[in-house]
């Protein structure tokens, strides 16, 4: 039987994904991520369907609410996100059966569906008549190159970066900076204001987003939110949002801060191709890394501006892309 999620499945809703997908990228499944992601986003409540057999919750399909804009206009989105199968349902279609049940309950509610699928994930979505947008870049910035050659991690580095929390929570000000911010107006990009970045950064639960930021002249003249993360065997900061109002030198300075931030491996940062954002991490020393995030789109009308299906369309952010 698949039906809508209820408030009493989330108990057996985080035993699933935890059986069928591990920990997640907080190490372990929390009601309180769960319900900031698909329940307090500003977005509106995720769209959610359970698969239940005999008694027992086999399935979950979640598609989180996003919101772009373009051309001046408003774009209602979902995301897909949160997908799992028991192991011992696997092989059944579950998968296809849930997202195709979706698909037809967020219909007259969204304009487009995004995904950035993994190897597994991505022909099943292709095979749904999803298109393939592309491969979006990502770009790296070595810090400590010798540790490639390592075999063991090393301990956790130490941040010295505000919280996320700490400083989007203070009063600081973002008007003037959000105000500075360029939008590309051909491209597909999230409307980011202050609440926008409270909630995706500042009360993102066991993330522990930090933030490094520039004053001019008593204001708020930049801001780059980024996260440390293990890696494989390496750690990593992944830079997740950066605001400059622009200005690129300002946008380069903010990175050598998230450098200077903590001892990690490496740096990841992905900004749209040949944005300012991507001439100043090129400035400061990022790299194109050989691989890159993949981007599968489904349409749910026809006449979108700027078409979803061409790379080139997108303007986001590694925030808006992370696997959270």
């Amino acid at each position: 039987m698949v039906r809508p999620f209820a408030a009493d499945d989330l108990p057996r809703v985080l035993d699933l994904l935890e059986a069928s997908l591990g920990g997640g990228p907080a190490g372990r499944r929390q009601p309180e991520l769960f319900r900031w992601k698909h329940l307090e986003n500003p977005f509106g409540p995720s769209f959610m369907l359970v698969a239940e057999h005999e008694g027992r919750l086999v399935g979950l399909r979640a598609f989180m609410r996003w919101r772009f804009t373009a051309f001046g206009d408003r774009l209602e989105a979902a995301r897909a996100v949160d997908t799992a199968t028991h192991p011992d349902y696997q092989g059944m279609g579950i998968f296809t059966r849930l997202t195709l049940a979706l698909l037809e309950v967020i219909d007259g509610h969204v304009d487009l569906v995004f995904n950035t699928p993994n190897a597994k994930s991505g022909p099943g979505y292709l095979k749904m008549g999803w298109s393939e947008v592309g491969r979006l870049p990502v770009a790296v910035r070595p810090r400590r190159p010798l540790r490639l050659l390592g075999r063991r991690a090393g301990p956790a580095p130490h941040v010295l970066a505000a919280p996320a929390a700490a400083v989007l929570d203070r009063g600081v000000d973002l008007a003037p900076l959000l105000r500075r911010e360029p939008t590309p107006p051909a491209a597909l990009a999230t409307p980011v204001d202050a609440d926008y970045l409270r909630w995706r950064y500042g009360l993102a639960p066991l993330l522990d987003y930090r933030v490094v930021t520039e004053e001019r002249d008593g204001e708020l003249a930049g801001l780059a939110v980024f996260r440390v993360r293990r890696r494989g065997r390496l750690w990593e900061s992944t830079v997740v949002e950066v605001l400059a109002g622009g200005d690129l030198a300002t946008a380069r300075r903010l990175l050598r801060r998230v450098a200077a931030a903590a001892p990690v491996d490496h740096l990841t940062f992905h900004a749209p191709a040949r944005s300012p954002l991507a001439r100043a991490a090129a400035w400061s020393g990022f790299l194109p890394a050989p691989a890159g995030i993949d981007l599968v789109v489904n349409p749910r009308r026809p006449g979108i501006r700027p078409d979803p299906t061409r790379v080139g369309a997108w303007g986001l952010s590694l925030g808006d892309l992370e696997v959270f």
